[in-house]
């Protein structure tokens, strides 16, 4: 095609007008241009437009009502340039992913106690021995995560570091792993922040499931709104927690100093009239039981990308606090739980916390209900460490296609929406199903994060080796006595959590990992039939009868809709809706070369929106004559079973939906059915 050819193909589907005028001067003719359409579309290049957030406004009551309450809960839509601007600084960054961490200090001595009471007495003297080697573990986890951070300064997480240096099935078994730990994370959580507050009211002990329901959702919405949004909203509670439970901690350490410290707060009777022996099983219950306070060390090394630049040193600072702050906090409560005889409550309504609070500052006083309000909100809270992480995998993953690829899509405001969604339903249910009691939650908690932690050490031990940059061999030793560690522990918790519950996530991870798998094999499946790979395979028909044809790949379900479309109509116009321009201008150029006789127009939508703003390309083009409609024709991908049928977005049907009532509108169907000569080992 000649240049002349280019302009013209272009031209073709623009939303201007060319109208020739006489000059001012004799003999002189000018060519006015009118864009009659200039508040929808936003003009960048020949054939390229962008949608503006005008096309997205709906133009009926219950559709503008609609839009008004999502814009009450949610906010306003944020265009993809705006994504700069929801980086976290530091300040931010620690309640958006330390607060898992940092709030685990809550309940972990708790937990632990828990068990070691069953032996006594003789059990309970044991609590800071754990403690120091809980620290131990914590210490060597974050030094091997700052080594994940440089080595993967873009985000390096369990998945991506496993994936790339150990295979494709040590990454699923990764991913797996965190898919478990991030559900679980989100009931513990919740269900920890009832039990506080339900020390001081009651009301929430006894409701304790609907409670933690409605905390579930008051997360999603806050998270749905975006991470930085969500960061304001959740950084005082992880601030509130930090300083008020660090002061009254600081109090009763100096009262030990003085001997002024109360002792044996709790009930006597909460002990075992008959303690059991001070076995070896039980010691690694308990340890098992309070390495649950590690959770979450991870993900300030999977969220690099979500801080502002220099994004590793940013991550690696808020990384170093967070450790320092739980540390201090955890190791301060099992002191003074253990130094003024504390005995968790067998009916869960007073937690070791409370306990330790009210001793110190009264349980009437105004610091008694600050530190529990404070309890209570961060630990509810912390399960935002799983809103920000558990969808951003789902994403990576769905876009090397082992999730359904609705789990990449970004909502009005930058978040992964599915993902969130699919997250608070899953810890819904399972607190549910567990009656919202922490005790029975926790059996089945931290096994999948140690397992990822070993695969994470593992896989920058092969890394470090085989990139060999400066000062690899100190690298690969952290890393390898980070996996050896966490490896150990991870075994030992699985061991003795087994009977309790832990085999129910034993039992999940290998169907997690088959399922991802099997996701996997179909899409390769489907892109070994539809693809394009020469002009040939285009099946160019030149016929002269105009048509409109959405595309969004270049592949032989859309080329059957193309040849169609050429049958009907010499005047035939291809539609792109990209929200990405580098992936839409790729589009265009491999466009030009496979199917160089149809025109491209190209729509940006940086709101991330297919259906309206092709709505609304198609309002403007449209002269409204009866004699000539505007026909639709749509390529629509059928599979070869029904189940796979939710692996593949619905656009189509959507978008029949949204033109069956517009008039002047033809709507043709052409669906491409998955055939067994597709296939590459099959095709002549």
């Amino acid at each position: 095609m000649t240049a002349e050819d280019d302009q013209r193909a272009a031209r073709a589907g623009e939303l201007e007008e060319r109208r020739k005028e006489k000059g001012r001067r004799p003999g002189e003719d000018i060519v006015r241009i009118i864009r009659p359409h200039r508040d929808d579309f936003r003009r960048a290049g020949p054939g390229v437009y962008i949608a503006t957030d005008r096309v997205l406004e709906a133009d009926t009551p219950l559709g503008r009502l609609y839009d008004s309450l999502r814009r009450v809960l949610i906010g306003k839509r944020l265009p993809t340039e705006a994504e700069s601007l929801e980086r976290v600084s530091k300040k931010l960054g620690l309640p958006i992913f330390a607060s898992d961490n940092i709030s685990s200090s809550a309940y972990a001595t708790e937990e632990m106690m828990r068990i070691l009471k069953f032996a006594g007495l003789a059990g309970l003297s044991l609590t800071i021995p754990l403690h120091v080697a809980i620290l131990l573990i914590l210490a060597i986890v974050v030094l091997s995560y700052l080594q994940a951070i440089r080595a993967y300064p873009n985000g390096g997480g369990s998945y991506v570091v496993a994936s790339e240096n150990l295979g494709m099935i040590a990454g699923l078994v990764a991913a797996a792993a965190l898919f478990a730990d991030y559900i679980l994370t989100v009931s513990v959580s919740v269900a920890a922040g009832v039990a506080a507050v339900g020390a001081a009211a009651p009301w929430f002990y006894d409701n304790r499931i609907f409670a933690g329901v409605l905390f579930i959702l008051a997360l999603t919405l806050g998270n749905l709104r975006g991470i930085r949004e969500s960061g304001n909203i959740f950084a005082a509670p992880t601030y509130l927690y930090v300083f008020s439970l660090g002061g009254v901690l600081l109090y009763g350490i100096v009262l030990n100093l003085f001997g002024a410290l109360p002792h044996d707060v709790s009930p006597r009777e909460w002990l075992p009239l008959t303690p059991q022996p001070l076995a070896l099983l039980l010691v690694l219950r308990a340890f098992a039981s309070g390495a649950s306070g590690l959770t979450g060390v991870e993900a300030v090394a999977n969220g690099v990308p979500a801080f502002q630049k220099p994004e590793a040193r940013n991550a690696s600072i808020t990384l170093v606090i967070m450790a320092v702050l739980f540390g201090s906090i955890f190791f301060a409560v099992g002191l003074l739980a253990s130094a003024m005889g504390v005995v968790p409550d067998p009916s869960e309504q007073q937690t070791l916390l409370s306990q330790i609070v009210a001793a110190l500052v009264g349980d009437n006083s105004f610091g008694f209900y600050v530190v529990q309000v404070a309890t209570t909100l961060i630990l509810a809270l912390a399960a935002n460490t799983s809103f920000n992480g558990f969808p951003r995998l789902a994403a990576i993953m769905a876009n090397d296609r082992f999730m359904p690829r609705q789990f990449s899509f970004r909502g009005d405001r930058l978040a992964y929406s599915t993902g969130i969604l699919a997250l608070a339903g899953l810890s819904a249910a399972l607190l549910v199903s567990f009656g919202g009691s922490v005790a029975s939650l926790i059996p089945l908690y931290t096994i999948g994060v140690f397992i990822a932690f070993t695969l994470t050490q593992a896989g920058l031990v092969r890394y470090w080796r085989a990139n060999r940059k400066r000062g690899w061999r100190l690298s690969a030793a952290i890393n390898a006595v980070g996996a050896v560690a966490t490896g150990v522990v991870a075994v030992e918790v699985a061991a003795s959590k087994f009977t309790q519950g832990a085999w129910m996530v034993i039992l999940v991870m290998p169907v997690f990992v088959a399922l991802f798998y099997g996701i996997h094999r179909h899409y390769r499946e489907v892109e070994d039939m539809l693809v394009i790979a020469t002009p040939e395979e285009a099946l160019r028909v030149r016929v002269h009868p105009r048509v409109i044809v959405p595309v969004g790949r270049i592949d032989r379900a859309h080329i059957e809709a193309l040849q169609i479309a050429r049958q009907m109509s010499g005047d035939v116009t291809a539609v792109l809706v990209a929200s990405d321009p580098e992936e839409a201008k790729r589009f265009g150029q491999r466009w030009r070369k496979l199917v160089p006789d149809i025109p491209l127009v190209i729509i940006e939508s940086p709101y991330r929106s297919l259906i309206r703003p092709l709505l609304a390309y198609i309002d403007a083009i449209d002269k409204g004559g009866k004699k000539r409609p505007v026909m639709v024709i749509l390529s629509e991908f059928v599979p070869r079973h029904w189940w796979e049928w939710p692996l593949h977005n619905q656009t189509a049907l959507r978008l029949k939906l949204a033109l069956f009532f517009r008039p002047n509108t033809v709507v043709l169907d052409v669906p491409y059915m998955a055939r067994d000569d597709d296939h590459p080992a099959n095709r002549a």
